[in-house]
């Protein structure tokens, strides 16, 4: 009997340990991502455009998160160059191909100008270890080569910047459209969606039967 009866106390005291430490560590909250920069899917451009611009409330002081978008894409100097002297946090890259639906790659960027300058780099690394089929291993590496050479390839960035100067940055003549955050919102806690360059009257997947 007693042989029987150790795993069972054994097993007792495991499952208190484990209810114990389910009670003590909570469960981790999850992040709720409730903004969005940049339009919707299927959304008309000029709702957007209107939509944006409208974000751009000069009232307030403090700096709030943004996306620039361009048209056409640009270079990682033009970006260093933008006015308005803004935090760029994430450059967006997508290498135009006709009839080709390239990748979005998104890199971080700290405030230091060596990372700004390496992204497109960074970017390509990223595509060449890209896996799927052959088409696509192929799109991801003509994509990447673009890259490298530092092509024209920024369709936006995600901003730090204060109202009154986000007006200056949606002024400059590369640029196509700046939207604005509340000011409540978090790092991280929101996602971003470029107005694409080929997007002129609704925000749809162009053709994708090209080939790089």
């Amino acid at each position: 009997m007693r042989r029987s009866f150790l795993p069972v106390a054994a097993t007792a005291v495991l499952a208190s340990a484990v209810l114990a430490a389910g009670l003590l560590t909570p469960p981790r909250t999850a992040t709720v991502r409730t903004d969005t920069l940049g339009p919707d899917h299927g959304e008309p451009v000029p709702g957007y455009l209107a939509r944006a611009a409208a974000s751009l409330d000069p009232a307030g002081a403090d700096p709030r998160w943004g996306l620039v978008s361009f048209a056409p894409p640009v270079t990682v100097e033009q970006v260093a160059e933008l006015p308005g002297d803004p935090r760029v946090a994430q450059v967006l890259f997508r290498v135009p191909i006709d009839r080709v639906q390239t990748p979005l790659v998104a890199v971080d960027v700290s405030e230091h100008p060596e990372a700004l300058r390496r992204a497109p780099a960074v970017a390509a690394g990223r595509l060449r270890s890209a896996m799927g089929n052959d088409r696509a291993v192929r799109v991801a590496a003509a994509s990447a080569g673009r890259l490298a050479d530092g092509c024209a390839c920024v369709v936006g960035v995600v901003v730090r910047v204060a109202p009154a100067e986000a007006s200056r940055l949606a002024a400059a003549p590369e640029v196509r459209s700046v939207e604005l955050l509340p000011p409540d919102a978090v790092a991280g806690a929101f996602s971003v969606n470029p107005l694409l360059p080929e997007h002129v009257d609704v925000v749809a997947p162009g053709p994708d039967d090209g080939e790089p």
